[in-house]
């Protein structure tokens, strides 16, 4: 038996485990409460929605591995002829419920115990439940977030801090509560269907749904969703008809699921109208998920030495191609009648140095003013001490709860202007930083940890995707540095030597020998000189989880 999480410590005596129909198998030891969201209600939406719905995401994954081929034969993405009318006809998606129309500023975070109470209590409009990038998927956090959950929704979540001695408690008020459930390509390998692992993304939903959708629906609000990683209207689809499955075998009016997609992959910014229209009955709109978005692009284009990105840090919003997608975006979601969510600013607030923390609160002011300008409809952060940053931004600019009316007609955006490849150099700083940041957000997750402050900056699966990326791209192509050294997997080798011996002098020898920084440095090593690109950290690096 693994040690319990203290998230669900104080909790009453554990109910029964239930009785599992002979399909199902779970590969896990029993966890405390487990029985309470595991219910056999639960199960058989998992059981459902997974038969009706697995092969044909097996499908879509296959897709996506048939277009990198092409992309890696040369191929371009484009706007979809065949779907040419769909974005010419003038169609609006379902208007949204009362308690989404202003979404000003979200707080984003994992599905622990505490950030869950902290979250839903910050002075903001809505609250993200992270099952993925900020999340380590270990079968103890994906069942006790669905706990915390449903005590969330339940309003009787409570957590007490053994090192503060604190307590903490939902207040009068709090935000509304959307849910991001795991990724097409991630599997659930701790529950097999029918011999097979079950899909994460249906196992996530599923079992929040099925918990939790009488209840959301007695205090007024909605099961409301973040759908990540799609790369077609194709994979919206399957969603949609996933949430048609699952409303009718609940019991449920269609329509009542809401989901925002994040427009976090270079192929779906090509897609945009395509998705929304997909989801049309369903949607609450689009968001820029920037740093994926990033990661998507060197990885769709990681085999063409022309498609070469600068440093991190370089790639900034201001950036032709970043730019370019965040102004399509608000002009598809508003023509549609739909929300266009801005992103998430990687700065958190640095408590013991006012000069940096003022110069990093004044990143944040000047990127969520130029959201709002831009016309977005909210932003998201990822620390309660952001929000009144972030709220004063939009409510400089917005006069109501939103900007639908915001058209942004004098947006034209093209093919080439989603493809521009920004000007700027490779420094050896930059491949240290991505070593840095790579290497200890990957021990981190390894440890159970998907959402790591690193460097006065909230790095999550996403951030530490481009860190590998570049390096991976950097190394196949010899990129050339400013100092007109080449990058290879020597000086690589030699780099992460020497910053690993930086890190044990940053966090000590102790946590060094008692943390995954072993097996950390190696999985990163490999998945940076592998003659083949691994297509998520996630993936091997999931293998080592429990």
């Amino acid at each position: 038996m693994p040690r319990m999480n203290a998230n669900v410590h104080a909790m009453p005596a554990p109910a029964p485990e239930p009785e599992l129909a002979p399909e199902l198998e779970i590969l896990a030891p029993r966890l405390e409460r487990s029985a309470e969201v595991l219910t056999p209600a639960a199960l058989e939406l998992v059981v459902t929605l997974h038969r009706k719905f697995n092969g044909r995401r097996l499908e879509l994954l296959a897709a996506r591995a048939q277009r990198q081929k092409q992309l890696d034969a040369g191929g371009v993405p484009e706007f979809l002829s065949i779907t040419a009318a769909t974005r010419a006809d003038n169609w609006l998606v379902t208007p949204v419920p009362t308690d989404l129309l202003d979404r000003r500023v979200e707080i984003t975070g994992p599905v622990d115990r505490k950030m869950i109470i902290n979250a839903l209590n910050a002075p903001v409009q809505a609250f993200m439940a992270d099952f993925e990038d900020s999340s380590s998927p270990t079968w103890e956090n994906m069942v006790s977030g669905q706990i915390n959950l449903r005590d969330a929704v339940n309003r009787s979540i409570s957590y007490f801090d053994p090192a503060s001695g604190k307590s903490y408690r939902l207040g009068g008020r709090t935000a509304t509560l959307i849910v991001r459930p795991r990724g097409w390509h991630l599997p659930e390998k701790h529950l097999l269907i029918d011999g097979e692992p079950a899909s994460a993304s249906l196992f996530d939903f599923a079992i929040f749904l099925a918990n939790n959708h009488e209840a959301l629906a007695r205090a007024g609000t909605g099961p409301y969703f973040y759908l990540p990683k799609i790369e077609s209207h194709l994979e919206a689809r399957l969603w949609n008809e996933v949430f048609v499955a699952a409303q009718d075998a609940l019991g449920m009016k269609r329509g009542t699921i809401k989901a925002t997609v994040l427009i976090e992959t270079i192929l779906a910014a090509f897609e945009m109208d395509e998705i929304l229209f997909e989801l049309r009955e369903h949607s609450a709109g689009l968001n820029c998920g920037r740093w994926d978005y990033i990661f998507s692009f060197i990885k769709k284009f990681r085999n063409r030495r022309d498609c070469v990105l600068p440093d991190r840090g370089t790639l900034t919003m201001d950036k032709h191609f970043l730019k370019s997608y965040v102004e399509l975006l608000i002009q598809t979601c508003h023509r549609r009648g739909a929300h266009a969510m801005g992103g998430m600013a990687a700065q958190i607030p640095i408590r013991d140095n006012p000069q940096a923390n003022d110069a990093a609160m004044a990143k944040v002011r000047a990127d969520k003013t130029r959201e709002a300008l831009a016309g977005h409809d909210g932003t998201w952060v990822a620390h309660p001490g952001l929000a009144p940053i972030a709220m004063e931004a939009f409510d400089a600019v917005m006069s109501g709860p939103n900007q639908l009316r915001v058209m942004r007609s004098d947006v034209q955006v093209s093919a080439a202007d989603l493809l521009r490849i920004p000007d700027g150099v490779i420094t050896e700083a930059g491949l240290r930083q991505n070593i840095r940041v790579g290497v200890q957000y990957i021990e981190a997750w390894l440890r159970g940890s998907g959402c790591v402050p690193l460097y006065n900056l909230m790095e999550d699966a996403a951030t530490a995707e481009i860190c590998r990326a570049q390096l991976w791209q950097w190394i196949r192509h010899e990129a050339r540095m400013d100092s007109g050294a080449t990058v290879t997997a020597e000086r690589f080798d030699s780099l992460l030597g020497a910053e690993f011996e930086q890190m044990q002098r940053e966090v000590g020898m102790a946590r060094v020998l008692s943390g995954a920084f072993p097996a950390a440095v190696r999985l990163f090593g490999s998945m940076v000189k592998n003659d083949s690109f691994d297509e998520f950290l996630t993936l091997p690096a999931y293998n080592f989880l429990p």
